[in-house]
């Protein structure tokens, strides 16, 4: 029933969007504690490769800025990925992606380009493009990001708060994840649910690039949403600056990267 639902979706995806800008160029962004290398240990970009996307490098940033992998063999559709400081604040990645997207327009002058981020990633992704980075880009496509935010962070930052005799129990034996989430303040600051004043906030109230907006959203294992993100949030619609603009497609899946979604990234970028 599993399979059958992914196909019907993703036969439904290219069917809708199959009139859309041809994209010749993608960049994935990744999420939360994730890397560059979420999209290959994932099996996105293997499935991305057996539908015509060539990987072609990662893209880093050095100390005079992005830092993009030499050129590849010439291929059609180009996909590339970037590393970004993923427990830094939410602006900050932005700032960084707006940067890398700048040098790849430079590399990539006449050929749209499609941005692409999972979980944290797709926030990031969206602020990039608010913040400048829209040049040449003309379409983002969201996989379980927390748009409207998620009380998953609110959880993390109480979790790791050190206060009293508890806290120092936790900061002496709570291990090597539990120290990642506490060096992660700034960004599920940033990720809790968005209220005035909050980085969410305010990014869901700037006006965004006329591009083409499309949400995956995940509905598993208990109805809509899942463990991390809530469905609502997840979908590009109910930011307030996009009501109604975005496509959401609804897939029973969890939160993390799938060969899936390599699949329905192809047929979304037909």
């Amino acid at each position: 029933m599993r399979s059958l639902l992914i196909t019907l979706v993703l036969l439904f995806a290219g069917i809708t969007l199959s009139q859309g800008a041809r994209a010749d160029v993608a960049l994935l962004v990744h999420g939360y504690l994730g890397s560059a290398a979420s999209w290959e240990f994932s099996g996105v970009n293997a499935a991305l490769a057996r539908h015509g996307w060539m990987p072609s490098g990662v893209i880093l940033h050095g100390p005079a800025g992005p830092l993009l992998p030499p050129p590849m063999a010439d291929s059609a559709r180009k996909v590339y990925s970037i590393e970004l400081p993923s427990t830094a604040p939410l602006m900050l990645q932005a700032d960084m992606l707006v940067a890398a997207l700048r040098a790849l327009r430079s590399r990539h002058s006449k050929e749209p380009i499609t941005l692409i981020g999972h979980s944290a990633g797709g926030v990031v992704a969206r602020m990039a493009l608010v913040r400048g980075g829209e040049a040449g880009v003309t379409r983002l496509i969201t996989i379980a990001a927390p748009h409207l935010g998620t009380e998953r962070a609110l959880q993390a930052l109480d979790a790791t708060h050190d206060g009293g005799p508890v806290g120092f129990v936790k900061d002496v034996f709570g291990g090597r994840q539990y120290h990642a989430v506490k060096n992660s303040w700034p960004v599920l600051l940033d990720l809790s649910p968005a209220i005035p004043g909050s980085a969410l906030f305010w990014l869901n109230a700037q006006s965004h690039p006329k591009i083409q907006y499309v949400s995956i959203v995940r509905a598993a294992p208990f109805g809509l949403g899942d463990l991390l993100v809530p469905g609502f949030s997840q979908d590009l619609n109910n930011v307030q600056q996009l009501a109604g603009k975005a496509t959401t497609y609804v897939v029973p899946e969890g939160h993390a990267l799938t060969p899936a979604d390599g699949m329905m990234l192809a047929s979304l970028m037909r």
